[in-house]
């Protein structure tokens, strides 16, 4: 597949690789709500913060939001959108190819960008995750041809775009959705006798059951209600949906035999209606050689109510921007995204309890909206809009935040989250481990080195990190065997070996230094490592 090319583009092909392991730091004045919670929110470079979180999340990422800057060659009070082409593709390719190992093999990316660079962004995506792996290019209408933007002469632009990615597509399984919708007014006949046997039944126009329902003239209810004439309908509608039908000409040569009965019986009879049973889909029902529709079948659960649907398509024009300066009692001009577009990303992609990540969080959307949809977040963001815009919001969520898709999402408010910092690497230049590294920290790192898949944080703390693909890997470091002296129990003896959990082949120990030969960890079917010189991920 032909690549982008760029001046920098060799250098940035080993960004990932030169960026340390980085500790992460809790701020616990920052901190909000449920000590226990695994939310956090993240201060610090995006690319740092990233590669810190691989050896715990690798490949459990359900689904992730980027929104890196538009570059619209324009400077915001809230952030800096101008950047020569080359700096931007070289801050996010080596973005993506973190982001894509975080992702789960049946996990979604979601990049938000406009027309400044969408041409160069499909590219390098289409590279990084895999053309045959590109879901959609949604376009999603954020305004309207108003304002000053329609002073000038050429098309208004409106929209921005969604690239949809899945990690692995084979494996990829979206919920489906749908999107509300006009009123079908071809739904024009209304049933006055609902009761009575399907063959005795009778229509009428739908406006004729409206007037009557309402005990006025249809002329006096469009002039009495004005514009809101169409919402009372549509109103009466949905709640009498059972009862609306539209007739339809079927293909005759197209339907079933059964159908095709049905179609000339109700022909030659046509006072009559016919229904045809079926056991695996709605009945049929037939009148005068045409079938009648029922209005409740396009009746969708879209937010908790029946409406009006259609299947969700690549074009987002029904997610309004209203009031979206007030969102999260935040403000971030330009920048901030609205909560109903965060929803619909997580609703195609997400089920309740999945882990969430947002590496360019801005003013805290995605971390709010996740929070309120019972889902597991990571949110990183930069610079002081982390303590300044993204803490506050988040907290004002945990305490029942009402803006936004609180109440479609039904949001009371509780949880909490965790704010952490980067500290320092867990390396220092020359290779030796940070003093303050806890045995947890090295033993995610030994364990992503060895088998590239994250430790499982539910493991009993034990010098045995795990077993994978037939061998057993261990780790002696800071005492885990108990032993609290300089060296104790971070040395491989034989005595240490025997008080290490059994395992019936073969064995990788990481330690200090081995007090065995060669010849008797060849027998003891041991391979030994030395740390931290063999940890290789760095």
């Amino acid at each position: 597949m032909p690549k982008l090319d760029w001046l920098t583009r060799p250098e940035d092909e080993r960004t990932v690789a030169s960026i340390p392991y980085r500790l992460l730091e809790a701020v616990p004045e920052l901190s909000h709500g449920d000590e226990q919670t695994e939310n956090m929110l993240i201060q610090g470079d995006n690319l740092e913060a990233l590669k810190s979180l691989l050896p715990y999340y690798a490949g459990r990422v359900k689904c992730i939001y980027a929104d890196p800057p538009f570059n619209t060659q324009q400077a915001f009070p809230d952030y800096d959108d101008n950047l020569e082409h080359t700096k931007w593709l070289s801050m996010v390719y080596p973005a993506l190819e973190l982001q894509r190992e975080l992702l789960s093999m049946d996990g979604t990316l979601f990049i938000h960008i406009d027309d400044n660079e969408l041409g160069y962004l499909i590219a390098i995506a289409d590279e990084v995750m895999g053309r045959k792996n590109r879901i959609a290019v949604v376009t999603f209408k954020q305004g309207a041809a108003t304002g000053h933007k329609a002073i000038n002469p050429g098309p208004v632009n409106t929209t921005n775009f969604v690239l949809i990615y899945a990690r692995q597509k084979p494996d990829w399984k979206p919920n489906r959705l749908f999107t509300g919708r006009q009123r079908d007014n071809r739904y024009n006949q209304f049933l006055t006798n609902p009761e009575a046997p399907y063959a005795q039944w009778k229509l009428e126009p739908l406006s004729k059951a409206f007037s009557r329902h309402s005990g006025k003239k249809i002329g006096v209810l469009k002039k009495e209600l004005g514009d809101g004439y169409e919402d009372v309908l549509n109103d009466f509608v949905i709640a009498n949906a059972t009862r609306v039908f539209r007739p339809a000409r079927p293909d005759f040569d197209a339907v079933s035999e059964e159908a095709r009965e049905m179609i000339t019986k109700s022909q030659e009879d046509p006072t009559r209606t016919y229904c045809l049973r079926r056991a695996d889909y709605s009945d049929m029902y037939f009148l005068g050689g045409e079938r009648l529709l029922s209005y409740r079948e396009k009746l969708k659960p879209i937010d908790g109510e029946l409406i009006a649907g259609e299947p969700l398509t690549t074009l987002w024009d029904d997610l309004l921007s209203n009031n979206l300066h007030n969102e999260g009692g935040v403000e971030m001009p330009k920048g901030k995204k609205p909560e109903a577009l965060i929803k619909r990303v997580f609703e195609l992609s997400t089920s309740p309890k999945d882990l969430v990540l947002d590496a360019y969080l801005g003013s805290g959307t995605t971390a709010a909206v996740a929070h309120k949809m019972g889902l597991q977040y990571i949110g990183i963001e930069r610079g002081e809009h982390a303590f300044t815009k993204c803490q506050p919001r988040l907290t004002s969520v945990v305490g029942g935040d009402q803006s936004g898709v609180s109440k479609s999402v039904r949001w009371k408010g509780g949880g909490g989250f965790r704010f952490y910092r980067l500290a320092g690497p867990i390396f220092d230049e020359k290779g030796h481990i940070n003093p303050s590294i806890r045995f947890d920290h090295l033993a995610a790192h030994v364990w992503f080195a060895e088998t590239r898949t994250p430790l499982s944080p539910k493991r009993r703390r034990s010098p045995l990190l795990g077993k994978h693909g037939g061998t057993a890997y261990y780790l002696l470091f800071n005492g885990i065997l108990g032993d609290k002296r300089p060296d104790g129990g971070n040395v491989l003896t034989r005595k240490v070996l025997s008080e290490l959990p059994a395992h019936d082949g073969p064995r990788v120990i990481y330690g200090e230094s081995s007090r065995l030969s060669l010849t008797a960890l060849k027998q003891l079917g041991v391979i030994f490592k030395q740390t931290p010189y063999d940890v290789k991920v760095r």
